[in-house]
């Protein structure tokens, strides 16, 4: 029986939130080169403190001091979102500074190995089991990444790095089952006073660069940091609810193909024939995957 128009209908203001979320999360390095006379840890730093600020007055305003309750309601959330706050700050850290060191090909690379990481991540954790052609894309994304390994004398760290704190960090938030607003909320607690603190001590003689002699503009950078951290997490996690997953599995290459872009063409970072060999490889194995679940998705809808 095929499937019904109602069944396959699209939130439109789903995928156009999902969507712009992914774009501006693929220009943000432009955002953070602006701030690059800026030591990464005091970006870092700002970045938690004005995005916690922001996620929790939104949560507040939006429903009281019930969301903590739920929370604090889930003994095992608890902790579980200490740690996945752990793996998001290492995260952001370590983006921010790959990007103002010039790495931003690199990164991109992170996130194009990311949705693997997790199909790793599921066989390894969640015992899932994956069909042939999903070995396949598997194996071609590490055969990938092997070779960027032989091309550059050593393993691609940033990029590796990137995908394994993501990819563990979207682990994590799995296998504890919270709102993902509120999550965000409890983590940015949990690195709120942290980061102040690391704040207040950089602005007491030690090189801080807010209110200092970089000006205004330095400033307002710095505090809308939090805006630009924040708003496409709210706006994922909107968007994630109401358009189905393998959609959201294919926008989320947006994001580093307009981060590769800008390496090559905004920041000028090499990207030559072995590069682009080593790429072509975790491509061809994205390919697979992703045409293979659509495959079998849309198999399961004719139905």
């Amino acid at each position: 029986m095929s499937a019904t128009p109602a069944s396959t209908a699209i939130d439109r203001r789903g995928l156009a939130v999902t969507a712009g979320t992914f774009v501006l999360w693929g220009v943000v390095p432009v955002y953070w080169h602006l701030l690059k006379h800026v030591p990464a840890m005091q970006i870092m730093a700002h970045r938690v403190v004005w995005s916690a600020l922001l996620v929790v007055a939104w949560l507040l305003l939006s429903n009281g001091f019930g969301w903590l309750r739920k929370l604090a309601a889930q003994p095992r959330a608890l902790p579980a979102l200490a740690l996945s706050a752990v793996l998001i700050a290492f995260n952001w850290g370590l983006y921010i500074w790959a990007v103002n060191a010039g790495h931003v090909v690199e990164t991109s690379l992170g996130y194009f190995i990311n949705p693997l990481v997790n199909v790793v991540l599921g066989v390894l954790v969640l015992h899932e089991r994956l069909r042939r052609m999903q070995w396949i894309a598997v194996g071609c994304a590490a055969l990938g990444v092997a070779w960027l390994t032989v091309q550059a004398g050593s393993p691609p760290w940033i990029a590796l790095g990137l995908a394994a704190s993501f990819g563990l960090y979207g682990l994590v938030r799995k296998l504890v089952a919270v709102d993902p607003v509120a999550g965000l909320g409890l983590e940015s607690l949990y690195l709120f006073l942290p980061s102040l603190a690391y704040v207040l001590w950089a602005e007491a003689g030690h090189g801080g660069s807010f209110a200092s002699g970089w000006g205004w503009g330095t400033d307002l950078l710095l505090v809308f940091g939090g805006v630009v951290t924040a708003v496409p997490l709210i706006g994922f996690a909107y968007g994630v609810r109401r358009i189905p997953l393998s959609m959201v599995g294919l926008l989320q290459y947006i994001a580093p193909t307009l981060q590769l872009l800008l390496g090559v063409w905004f920041f000028h970072e090499p990207f030559g024939a072995g590069r682009a060999v080593g790429f072509g490889a975790i491509w061809l194995g994205l390919a697979l995957y992703a045409g293979e679940g659509l495959w079998r998705s849309r198999g399961r809808l004719a139905r």
